[in-house]
Formats: structure tokens, C-alpha cells, sequence
């Protein structure tokens, strides 16, 4: 078999004609959901991480249970809770005026995707709060600054060089789960993948994903480890 018979069979330009368009679509729909989902769920796992240290012991177990179920539950089943559980409660929504928000697949989708990273930001975050060094906090008292400056201008910034990493694993872990978005007729890049395949029935179309994907998740990955190289000078 010569090689462009080889290249012919994962590489139809036929195929790609018809359907490259659609995949560029997907893709920059793929990258909507994550980089909406990832930015909330990163101010609400703040939010969350703050609570589990707080000394109020109501707010420690209200983000304490938030976080268990969320880490501990499937994505696809929350998607699916969100999508058909709430979503089937049309009349509810209705009287509250919400019924715009969960009537759209892309709303509980981004809104799933939302609650699920902010659950493991959350951890994440705790972590590189609790790994600072407790100096600094006693140094920003001897300056006497106030709380807020202390945390935005001291703490948070120190924690950030730490918690980059996870928080680069976390956002390729949501670009390869982003595929479940499909599943309620969200036409990312999965979605797309599923409908030109429904149509070709070409093994090829879903190489092109699975290669897509990589590209994208190195693509993350590079970047990242950029950034924390770049930022990391600093604590050396």
C-alpha cells in the first residue's frame, strides 16, 4: 500500500471538505463551554475554598457536602440531573422566570460543567492557601493592612504560584469531559464528530477528534508549563 493510499484512509479530502467546516465549529464551541465553565468555576471554587477554612462551622460543612458530592458523583450523572431532572420541572421554572435558563441544553451544560470544576478548584485552592507560609500573615499584620489587602495583595498571589499546576491538570481534565456535552445535543466537537460519522459512517471522523483533542490538550499543557516556569522564577 503506497503512501498516499495510506494517508487516503485517514484523510478523505472528500470528507474533510464536506465536514472540516463543522469541526471548527465544534471546536470553538468546545472551547466556549471550557473556558466559561473553568473562569466561574474558579471565582465559585475561591468562594468555596475560603468557606472550608472559615471558623464558621455551618459554612464548613455547607461547602464540606457541596464539595463531597460534587468530587464524588459522575459529571454525566449531574449533567443528566441538571439537563432532564430540573429541566423537566417546566412549569416551576415558569413562574420564577428561569424557564429560559434550563429549557437550553448549552445553559445546564455550561451550569453543570460549572459546579463540577468548581468542586475540585475548590480543594485546589485550599491547598495553596494553607501552603503559604504563615509569616506572611503575621507580616501584613505588623504593617497593619487591612484583611482585604492582606488576602488580594499578599496571600492569594503566593497561592496562585502554587495552585497553577493543579489547576493546569484540572482544565485538560475538562477538555477531554467535555465530550459528555454531546450527550444532550450540544454540537461541540464530539457532537460533531457523532453527526458527521451518523452520515459517513467513516472510522476516520472520529481519528480526527481523538487527534484534535491531542493537539488541543498539548497545546493546554505547553502553555501552562510556560506560565509556571515563568512564574515560578519568583519564588526562587
Amino acid at each position: 500500500m503506497s503512501a498516499e493510499q495510506l494517508l487516503g484512509l485517514v484523510l478523505d479530502p472528500d470528507l474533510l471538505d464536506r465536514y472540516g467546516p463543522r469541526f471548527v465549529d465544534g471546536l470553538l464551541v468546545t472551547a466556549k463551554l471550557v473556558a466559561i465553565s473553568f473562569s466561574l468555576g474558579a471565582v465559585f471554587g475561591l468562594l468555596l475554598a475560603l468557606a472550608r477554612l472559615s471558623r464558621h462551622q455551618l459554612l464548613q460543612r455547607m461547602a464540606a457536602g457541596y464539595i463531597y458530592f460534587f468530587r464524588g458523583s459522575p459529571l454525566l450523572a449531574q449533567l443528566f440531573l441538571l439537563y432532564y431532572g430540573l429541566g423537566s420541572l417546566k412549569g416551576f421554572w415558569q413562574d420564577v422566570g428561569l424557564w429560559w435558563f434550563f429549557r437550553e441544553a448549552w445553559f445546564c451544560t455550561l451550569l453543570a460543567f460549572t459546579l463540577n470544576t468548581a468542586a475540585y478548584q475548590a480543594e485546589i485552592f485550599r491547598g495553596s492557601l494553607m501552603a503559604v507560609a504563615p509569616g506572611q500573615y503575621e507580616a501584613a499584620r505588623a504593617l497593619n493592612l487591612k484583611r482585604s489587602t492582606t488576602f488580594f495583595k499578599v496571600i492569594l498571589p503566593q497561592s496562585l504560584l502554587v495552585a497553577i499546576g493543579p489547576l493546569g491538570n484540572e482544565l485538560i481534565l475538562m477538555i477531554k469531559a467535555s465530550a459528555i456535552a454531546s450527550l444532550v445535543t450540544i454540537y461541540d466537537l464530539m457532537g460533531v464528530t457523532k453527526l458527521a460519522f451518523s452520515r459517513s459512517f467513516d472510522f476516520q471522523i472520529y481519528l480526527w477528534a481523538a487527534v484534535l483533542y491531542l493537539l488541543i490538550v498539548e497545546l493546554v499543557r505547553r502553555l501552562l508549563k510556560h506560565l509556571e516556569a515563568r512564574l515560578g522564577r519568583h519564588l526562587n
